[in-house]
C-alpha cells in the first residue's frame, strides 16, 4: 500500500485549464446539477499554515501541529466563500527505506514447543523498494479549483512538516485529521509559519473528504467521529478495519504484492518528520502490539477498526473500489457499504474493473461527472437529484457499465454448492448434497503459487472441485464463504479457498479468495489450540465480489493451506483432511438458488 499510493496520492495529472477571461468571479455557476468551470484554476491563493490538534502522541507534553496547504480561488480575496474539498494523508514528503518482515517462518501453536516465532522484532527482514518523494499536489487540484471549491491538503501526524508521531490508523490519526475541519469551521486555532493566528475566514464550512488507499482510509476515520462540517466523504480503495488489512481471522495475510508488511512498517514508512528519534518509542510499541505470532484481533486493533463507530457517520458516502484490487481487499469496501446503508445517510458505490486506484484512469469523463455532482449535491448544496439515482455503478468484466437500484445486486439469494470426490484430480461440485464421498487430504507446500496449484492437472498439495459447463451466466453480488469439516495433521496450519473461473479453454483466473486460522475458529479474539487428527468444523468468508461466470464456463472450489503470496509460509508438510460430504459453499447468487440450479 505504502509505495504505490504515495506516488498516486501525489501524482500531477493536467486537466484543462480555463482561460483568465472565462472568470465569474462573483460566484460560482451550476449547470446539469455540476459546478462549472468558470475560475481561472491558475489564479488562486495558496496558504500554509499548522493547525493545533488535541492530542500529544509524541508525548513531548505539547499538543501537535498538523501541516495544511490551502489552495483557494482568488475570489474569496474578495469575500466569496467557497467549500473544501480536504485530502489528507502521511505521503505527501515521501517514505522511509523500510523493510518488510520475514514471511517464511513457522506458525504458532500455544502448545506446539519450538514453533512460536514469525516475525517479530529481531527476525530478519526482506528489503523492500521505496519510491520517489513527492511534492504536494493532486491530479484533482485544478478540476476543482475552477469550480469554485477550495482544496485543501494536510499532512498526517509525524509526516512532512506536522509534528506528532504515526500510528497507522490510531486514534490520534484521526484527531489530527478531525483538527483540519474543526479550524475550516472556527473550531480549531492555526498559525503560519511566523506565528500569527490564521483564521478560515474564505470558507463556508462545508467540507467533502476524499482520496486513495490510506488518504482514502483517512475520510472514514474522520466521518466516524461525527465532525460537524464534514458533509460528504468520497473514499477510494479505502481501509475500514485496518485488522483486516493485515489479518483475517486469526491468519496474517499480507495486502496483495506486500507481503511481510504490517503495521510498524508502514509507521515507519511514513515517519517524515524532522526529528527522527521521539517517535521510535511509539513505534516499537506497536510492533509489540500489532501481534505477528497469535494474529488475534485484540484493543489494539478495536482503536484501528472504523466500523465500530459507523453510527457516528454523518457525510454522504459516494464509496469507490477496484473488483481487482488485492491489496486494500474488497471486504474493506463492502463491509463499510453495508454499515453506512445501515447508518441512513445518503451512499452510493461505484464497483470498477481496476486494481489499487481511482476510476480516472478508466471512465474519466464519467467519474468526474458522478464526483462534481456528488461534492456540487453536498457541499454547495445544489439540489440536483443525485439521491434519488441509482445506487450502485459496476463495471462489468468486458468494461461495460451498467446501473442498479443498490448493491449487493437487487434479488441476489444465497445458493449453495457441495463437493463430490476426486479433489486430488478434479472432483465434482453440483446444487445437491452428496453422501459417503470419504475424506480427501492435501499436503501444505507454501513454496507452490495458487495459481500453479489451481492449473495442475493433479496435485497433492491441493483439493480441487468443479461444476460442469455453466448452460447460462452465473453472477455473484456479494461475499460468499466455504463451511469446512476439516482434521489437520498438525496443531497449527494455514486454511486458503479459492473461487476460480475455468475458461472453455482450460485458462483460469481465481476469482476469490479467502482465509483463516483453524485456531481462530471460534472468533478472531481467541486462539483454541487444534488437536491433530480431531476433525472441526472451519468456516472461511471469500472477500467479496460482483462477477460473472459466463455461460460454457466451470465455477470451481479449490482449498489450500498456504497462500505462497499472502499468508505466512511455513516448511512443507502440515496435512488437511476434508469431509467431502460435511463441506459445502454458500454463494450469493443473482437469483438465488433457482438461477444456479438452472445454470448447472
Amino acid at each position: 500500500m505504502r509505495r504505490v499510493l504515495s506516488v498516486l496520492a501525489a501524482v500531477a495529472v493536467a486537466l484543462p485549464v480555463i482561460p483568465a477571461s472565462a472568470q465569474a468571479a462573483q460566484g460560482p455557476v451550476f449547470k446539469d446539477g455540476q459546478a462549472q468551470p468558470v475560475f481561472d484554476p491558475a489564479d488562486i491563493v495558496r496558504d500554509n499554515v499548522w493547525v493545533t490538534a488535541p492530542v500529544d502522541s509524541d508525548r513531548d507534553g505539547k499538543d501537535d501541529l498538523v501541516h495544511v496547504e490551502v489552495v483557494r480561488p482568488r475570489a474569496t480575496e474578495q469575500g466569496l466563500k467557497v467549500p473544501v474539498v480536504y485530502q489528507a494523508s502521511p505521503y505527501y514528503a515521501g517514505g522511509n527505506d523500510v523493510a518488510n518482515h520475514n514471511v517464511d517462518v513457522e506458525l504458532h501453536s500455544p502448545t506446539w514447543p519450538g514453533h512460536h516465532r514469525n516475525g517479530t522484532a529481531g527476525d530478519e527482514r526482506v528489503a523492500a523498494a521505496v519510491g520517489p518523494n513527492p511534492a504536494i499536489t493532486w491530479r484533482y487540484e485544478q478540476y476543482f479549483t475552477a469550480r469554485g471549491f477550495a482544496v485543501v491538503y494536510a499532512e498526517s501526524l509525524g509526516s512532512g512538516q506536522s509534528t506528532g508521531c504515526p500510528t497507522s490508523g490510531g486514534r490520534n490519526e484521526t484527531i489530527g485529521a478531525k483538527s483540519v475541519v474543526d479550524w475550516l469551521n472556527g473550531r480549531a486555532k492555526a498559525r503560519d509559519a511566523n506565528g500569527t493566528a490564521v483564521n478560515a475566514k474564505w470558507t463556508t464550512g462545508s467540507v467533502g473528504m476524499m482520496g486513495v488507499s490510506y488518504n482514502g482510509t483517512l475520510p472514514n476515520a474522520v466521518a466516524t467521529t461525527g465532525v460537524r462540517g464534514l458533509d460528504a466523504i468520497v473514499p477510494i480503495a479505502a481501509i475500514s478495519s485496518w485488522y483486516d488489512y493485515y489479518r483475517q481471522d486469526g491468519a496474517v495475510v499480507a495486502p496483495g504484492t506486500f507481503q511481510g508488511e504490517d503495521l510498524d512498517v508502514l509507521a515507519e514508512y511514513v515517519y517524515t518528520r524532522a526529528d527522527k528519534e521521539i517517535c521510535k518509542p511509539i513505534i516499537e510499541e506497536i510492533r509489540q502490539k500489532q501481534d505477528r505470532i497469535t494474529g488475534d484481533y485484540s484493543a489494539f486493533w478495536h482503536e484501528r477498526n472504523y466500523l465500530k463507530d459507523v453510527h457516528n457517520v454523518r457525510a454522504a458516502t459516494l464509496v469507490v473500489h477496484g473488483l481487482s484490487d488485492w491489496n486494500v481487499k474488497d471486504l474493506h469496501a463492502e463491509q463499510w457499504y453495508e454499515a453506512i446503508k445501515k447508518v441512513g445517510v445518503p451512499h452510493k458505490i461505484w464497483w470498477h474493473q481496476g486494481a489499487h486506484a481511482d476510476p480516472y484512469n478508466i471512465r474519466r469523463e464519467e467519474w468526474l461527472v458522478a464526483l462534481n455532482r456528488w461534492f456540487t449535491r453536498y457541499l454547495y448544496k445544489q439540489q440536483n437529484g443525485v439521491e434519488r439515482e441509482p445506487r450502485a455503478t459496476i463495471q462489468r468484466e468486458d468494461k461495460s457499465w451498467i446501473e442498479e437500484a443498490e448493491w449487493p445486486a437487487p434479488g441476489t439469494a444465497d445458493a449453495s454448492l457441495y463437493l463430490g470426490a476426486g479433489g486430488t484430480a478434479r472432483g465434482t461440485l453440483g446444487t445437491s448434497p452428496t453422501h459417503r464421498q470419504g475424506v480427501e487430504s492435501l499436503t501444505d507446500d507454501a513454496t507452490k503459487t495458487a495459481e500453479t496449484l489451481v492449473n495442475a492437472a493433479s496435485s497433492p498439495h491441493r483439493l480441487s472441485y468443479s461444476t460442469g459447463t455453466t448452460k447460462q451466466d452465473v453472477r455473484l453480488s456479494g461475499r460468499g464463504k466455504v463451511d469446512l469439516r476439516a482434521s489437520f495433521s498438525r496443531p497449527a496450519a494455514n486454511i486458503t479457498a479459492l473461487l476460480v473461473d475455468r475458461a472453455p479453454d482450460g485458462t483460469s483466473k481465481i476469482v476469490t479468495r479467502g482465509w483463516t486460522d483453524p485456531q481462530n475458529r471460534l472468533s478472531p479474539w481467541l486462539t483454541i489450540p487444534v488437536t491433530p487428527g480431531r476433525e472441526y468444523s472451519v468456516e472461511v468468508e471469500f472477500e467479496p465480489k460482483d462477477y460473472v461466470f459466463a455461460a460454457g464456463h466451470k465455477i470451481e472450489f479449490v482449498l489450500l493451506s498456504s497462500d505462497f503470496d499472502y499468508t505466512l509460509r511455513p516448511k512443507p508438510g502440515a496435512g488437511i483432511s476434508l469431509d467431502v460430504d460435511e463441506t459445502s459453499l454458500d454463494l450469493p447468487i443473482v437469483g438465488g438458488k433457482k438461477a444456479l440450479r438452472e445454470a448447472l
